[in-house]
């Protein structure tokens, strides 16, 4: 077995043991760009200033809730070279499963929609949802790099980071944190210039 395999194999996983991340309820979720590169844009005077990157990674976000029928869309930001967002899962409708955004086209470059119609046996998971989130701005973003023959690299950090909300204060400080990030961003943990 190389150093390699046994150094991937060996990564504990950040996920709580035993819990089922498609069940109902409010999840914090933290996405950062690979080596904290910041792709999305900058903050000016407190405010994020989304490029054309940040600008899909905003426009994807928000059509998550029409992609995953479980999904609600609640408080998200995108930051420079990061995003944060509340994820609220609801129950799912018997027999449904992933829902794609048909008949609605985005308006970046013309595209079909990576998401073909199908029918699961299971509820759209956090795991699910972020995969397919990651995926398309990942494409997109690459999409225009390819037009402009340059190389986009690695665009997020492997996983995310996530967090279940347990109770009303939690949410309340958690979605505050979210709408002040961009006032707060020489303070952030993820600043990086």
């Amino acid at each position: 077995m190389s150093d390699y395999t046994k150094k991937f194999h060996s990564r504990k996983s950040i996920r709580l043991k035993g819990y089922d991340y498609s069940r109902k309820g409010l999840y914090f979720i933290t996405i950062c760009c690979q080596d904290r590169v910041c792709r999305f844009g900058h903050v000016e005077n407190g405010i994020m200033i989304l490029n054309e990157y940040g600008q899909i990674a905003n426009d994807e976000w928000m059509k998550l809730q029409h992609r995953f029928i479980n999904f609600e869309l609640d408080a998200f930001q995108i930051m420079p070279n990061h995003m944060h967002g509340i994820i609220k899962l609801n129950e799912m409708p018997a027999g449904s499963g992933f829902t794609p955004d048909q008949g609605k086209q985005s308006n970046h470059i013309d595209r079909p929609n990576p998401i073909e119609a199908q029918s699961t046996t299971h509820n759209p998971s956090i795991f699910d949802i972020i995969g397919a989130y990651k995926s398309l701005v990942s494409n997109y973003s690459l999409e225009i790099y390819k037009s402009r023959n340059q190389m986009m690299g690695k665009l997020w950090q492997r996983s995310y980071h996530e967090h279940i909300i347990r109770d009303e204060r939690a949410y309340e400080n958690i979605a505050d944190y979210i709408v002040n990030n961009p006032q707060k961003w020489e303070e952030d943990k993820f600043y990086n210039k």
